[in-house]
C-alpha cells in the first residue's frame, strides 16, 4: 500500500542509504565547493571522501546555501505517487534551508494545486534531524495522514537528543560564533568542546582536552538521559570510522539498545566540525 504522505528531508540528517531506502524517504542533497567545483552532499562524493577533499586544502572548501529547486524538484518528484508532503529540514537557527523549503513549497503548491505540503523546522541536525524524518516516516508507513504524521514528528522533536564531540576547534570560526584567532589558540591547547542543539541553537555543554574523556563526557550524559530505559541510538563520525565503531561497541554493551546504527556527518557539518567529530543522536523509548 502507498503511503498516504510521502517524506521529504535534507541530507544534513545523514540517513543512511539503507533507512532512506526502507521508509522511501526522499533525501534533497545540499551542495559544497572545493575550489570551482560544486559537489552534492552523499551524491557526488561520498561523506570521506568529501573530507579527504577538506584535509587537502581547508580554506578551499566552502558550504554553499541550498536553492528552491533542489526542494522543488523532490516535490514534484514525489508527487507522482502522493498527494501529501512533509519536508523535515534542519534547524531554521542554523540554516536558510528550512526557508528555501518553504519558498519551495509556494511555487510547487502553485504549480501543483492538488499537493498539500508542510514543512517542519526539526530544531535540530544530523542523525538527531534523521530521527525526527524517520519517525514521520514510520507514521506514514502505518497509513497516517499528514496532520499525524506531522504530530509525529513534532514529537520526537521534543525527545530527541544530539551530542558532538570536536576533535579540534580549528575550524568553529567559520560558524561565525566564535573569531578565528581564538578557534587557532583553542587548537593549540587542545580543547574538545562537546556540543548539543536546544531550541534549535548549538550550544555547549562540556570542555575536554582528551578525546578519551570527551567519549567518557558523551557516555555519561546519555546515561543520564535515558537510564535502563530501551534507547534509539544513531552513532556519527567525521572520517572516524574506527573511533565510531568502538563507540558504537560501547554504546551496544552498556545501554539497552532498541536500535543502533552508524552513519557519518554529512561532510557539511565537516565545514565548522572538522574530522575526528564524534557523535551521538538518540531518545528513549515511552
Amino acid at each position: 500500500m502507498t503511503p498516504k504522505v510521502a517524506i521529504v528531508t535534507d541530507s544534513l540528517a545523514c540517513l543512511t542509504k539503507e533507512l532512506v531506502g526502507r521508509y522511501g524517504i526522499t533525501v534533497v542533497p545540499l551542495s559544497f565547493y572545493f575550489g570551482d567545483k560544486a559537489y552534492k552532499d552523499w551524491v557526488d562524493i561520498t561523506p570521506s571522501e568529501a573530507y579527504e577533499l577538506f584535509l587537502k586544502d581547508p580554506e578551499s572548501w566552502y558550504s554553499s546555501a541550498p536553492s528552491p529547486m533542489d526542494f522543488l524538484e523532490a516535490y514534484r518528484q514525489v508527487s507522482n505517487r502522493t498527494k501529501n508532503i512533509l519536508c523535515v529540514t534542519i534547524s531554521s537557527k542554523l540554516s536558510t534551508t528550512y526557508d528555501v523549503a518553504q519558498v519551495a513549497k509556494g511555487q510547487a503548491e502553485a504549480e501543483l494545486p492538488h499537493i498539500s505540503i508542510e514543512v517542519l523546522d526539526s530544531r535540530t541536525t544530523t542523525a538527531a534531524e534523521g530521527f525526527v524524518a524517520l519517525a514521520a516516516a514510520q507514521a506514514a508507513a502505518e497509513g497516517k495522514n499528514l496532520a499525524e504524521v506531522t504530530k509525529a514528528a513534532e514529537e520526537m522533536r521534543e525527545r530527541v537528543t544530539f551530542l558532538a564531540l570536536l576533535d579540534t576547534v580549528r575550524y568553529v570560526y567559520r560558524s561565525g560564533r566564535i573569531p578565528k584567532v581564538v578557534a587557532r589558540a583553542g587548537s593549540v591547547l587542545n580543547i574538545r568542546p562537546i556540543f548539543t542543539i536546544s531550541s534549535g541553537v548549538v550550544r555547549t555543554v562540556g570542555i575536554v582536552r582528551s578525546k578519551e574523556h570527551g567519549v567518557e563526557r558523551l557516555l555519561k550524559i546519555m546515561r543520564g538521559k535515558v537510564g535502563q530505559n530501551p534507547v534509539h541510538v544513531a552513532v556519527m563520525h567525521a572520517y572516524a570510522r574506527d573511533e565510531a565503531k568502538r563507540l558504537k561497541k560501547r554504546v551496544s554493551s552498556e545501554f539497552n539498545c532498541a536500535e543502533l546504527w552508524l552513519t557519518e556527518f554529512s561532510p557539511l557539518m565537516g565545514y565548522t566540525c572538522g574530522t575526528g567529530t564524534l557523535g551521538l543522536a538518540f531518545y528513549k523509548e515511552g
